[in-house]
């Protein structure tokens, strides 16, 4: 494992940002974005949709496993979806092969009906029960209790592809919102408690993310085609690719950023 020293003397950059406005499909590209304390990127995973009951009230939201949900985890043909979400009109498109295939207004009884319409029509062998469009206030969907940020180190991704024998791993598989380019492979591993500067933007690693079996389903052909926790966990004896980050200072950030380990302060 590389030390946090050798990744804090290392210059690197952002590369990739990215939000999920729906958890389970499809990413949004940035070019910038607003980071505010204590909260995720804005619109990240703000919906969700439920599978079958799961007792969320959004009114008083609460952190349920990605388990309630449709996910990649276990729903790979999300990734045949083609999802857009927009901000102004709370509307969100989904294309299938190019076609719309279903739309509606999130923040609306007839938006949100349209949109579990065809999820009833067509994940039904999935389904535990009717599929219901979440939100809750400012509520985040995450795989975490927290509001984080989540953060992969392509050096990380490209030492998988060396393990997996040379096959390509796109990195839009592990689903983060900040893509890195610059710091060597697992380096960012060692980063938990440290502070990383990203312009006015401060961002405290709180835990390392471990991989599930979504990671294994190809992002443009919905194939689950790899098997990658098992080949980090025979690999590097854990599961472990890409950290999860809390903001503690406001800034915007934006792809070409430098992203460093800030020093600790002298007391």
């Amino acid at each position: 494992m590389t030390s946090s020293a050798t990744t804090s003397s290392s210059t690197a950059e952002v590369t990739g940002l990215y939000r999920y406005p729906v958890k389970g499909l499809t990413p949004e590209s940035l070019s910038r974005a607003p980071l505010r304390v204590g909260q995720t990127l804005p619109a990240d995973r703000r919906y969700a949709i439920e599978n079958g009951p799961s007792g969320f009230v959004p009114d008083a939201p609460q952190w349920m496993p990605k388990t309630q949900f449709l996910m990649l985890m276990r729903n790979e043909r999300l990734a045949a979806l083609d999802a857009r979400f927009d901000d102004a009109t709370n509307f969100l498109t989904i294309r299938r092969d190019g076609k719309v295939v279903a739309s509606g207004d999130l923040e609306t009884a007839a938006g949100r009906s349209a949109i579990e319409g065809y999820f009833t029509e067509n994940f039904q062998p999935e389904l535990r029960g009717p599929p219901k469009v979440l939100s809750g206030r400012d509520h985040s969907f995450s795989d975490v209790a927290r509001k984080v940020v989540s953060i992969i180190n392509l050096g990380s991704v490209r030492a998988i592809e060396a393990m997996l024998g040379g096959a390509a791993v796109n990195p839009l598989r592990f689903r983060a919102n900040l893509y890195v380019q610059g710091w060597p492979a697992w380096s960012e591993l060692d980063l938990v408690g440290q502070t990383l500067a990203i312009g006015a933007a401060r961002l405290k690693v709180v835990k390392r993310i471990v991989r599930c079996a979504a990671v294994n389903v190809d992002p443009k052909t919905a194939a689950r085609d790899l098997e990658i926790p098992p080949t980090l966990s025979r690999s590097l004896g854990h599961m472990d690719c890409g950290i999860y980050a809390e903001v503690i200072a406001d800034g915007e950030i934006g792809v070409g950023d430098r992203i460093a380990v800030e020093e600790p302060k002298l007391v």
